[in-house]
């Protein structure tokens, strides 16, 4: 392989890791938020259908994406105040709910959102930060979306928020101590429910950006998975935001190797590079998960650790 072909592989690998890394930062995060307060939400997948589904009908209607995200998160933090409030009920299991949660939100999506795969919604814009450069590929791989940036500084807010605000200390605590919590005076039940519904709003937001911007379009098959794996992704990033933003540009990458591989010429094997993020995932359980090993990190009140 010559030098250029490496070089057009780290830059298509550059591009596609924060390209299909954004809707694993959006979803992780909102996930990471979710067990910080001692609730697991497996129906993330259904939100972020949900969210691409209702974020592409409202750039529809409006002509304006922006306001599709912004009802692609409205929609997630009405599915994720659902499961906030169905759990806190007795003997609601949050494992099962979720699964429920994730067939109602895709159900729900497939049979409202079957108007819209033809039509053409407004898409999110780029900002071009490569003008200045003469190299085309170069110029092409820092045409990076709006969104992408602002989940990084999410991402850094959350970090700073759970660490030295008083409502992180609060949410920290009802996650891993939830009595302790009830004897300082805090609010369980209201507290897990925000926390998921802010979870399910941030998950439907990266499913905004799947249907208005990569691979920006609606249908039934655009999403891989990516709500489930962030299970996974928050495990690997121990819970702590900041690092959820780079396990989603790993995701990413591994998601980009397959069209950065083809753009070099190599065309042998394209799916099975295709699967790089399955298998990613699965070795990240596998590590993470073995009976003789603790969930390092791990809220305390969580199912996975009980």
């Amino acid at each position: 392989m010559h030098e250029l072909d490496y070089t057009t592989l780290l830059l298509a690998l550059f591009a596609g890791a924060i390209r299909v890394g954004t809707p694993f930062l959006f979803v992780s995060l909102g996930e990471c938020l979710t067990e910080k307060g001692g609730r697991v939400n497996l129906g993330l997948e259904g939100i972020l259908v949900a969210g691409a589904m209702t974020g592409y009908a409202a750039s529809f209607y409006t002509g304006s994406a922006w306001l599709g995200v912004l009802a692609a998160g409205c929609s997630g933090l009405l599915l994720g105040t659902l499961h906030g409030v169905v759990c806190s009920l007795p003997r609601v299991n949050d494992i099962a709910f979720g699964i429920a949660l994730m067939l109602l939100g895709t159900g729900l999506a497939f049979f409202l959102g079957k108007p819209f795969i033809q039509p053409q919604a407004p898409m999110l814009p780029s900002l071009d930060l490569g003008g200045w450069s003469g190299n085309e590929r170069l110029h092409h791989a820092l045409q990076i979306n709006a969104l992408f940036f602002v989940g990084v500084v999410l991402a850094l807010l959350l970090q700073w928020g759970l660490s030295a605000t008083r409502w992180g200390l609060a949410l920290r605590l009802v996650g891993d101590h939830a009595e302790t919590a009830r004897a300082l005076g805090y609010r369980i039940v209201g507290t897990r429910i925000a926390a998921t519904a802010a979870g399910g709003f941030l998950a439907a937001v990266g499913g905004a950006y799947l249907s208005l911007y990569y691979p920006g379009s609606w249908n039934e098959g655009l999403s891989s998975g990516q709500g489930l794996m962030a299970v996974a992704l928050v495990i690997f990033a121990r819970w702590q935001p900041w690092r959820c933003l780079l396990a989603a540009l790993l995701f990413g990458a591994a998601g980009a190797l397959g069209p950065a591989l083809q753009a070099v010429g190599v065309t042998s094997g394209y799916y099975l590079f295709n699967a790089a993020p399955y298998a990613l995932t699965l070795v990240i359980m596998i590590l993470t998960c073995r009976p003789d090993r603790t969930l390092s990190s791990a809220p305390g009140e969580l199912s996975l650790t009980r």
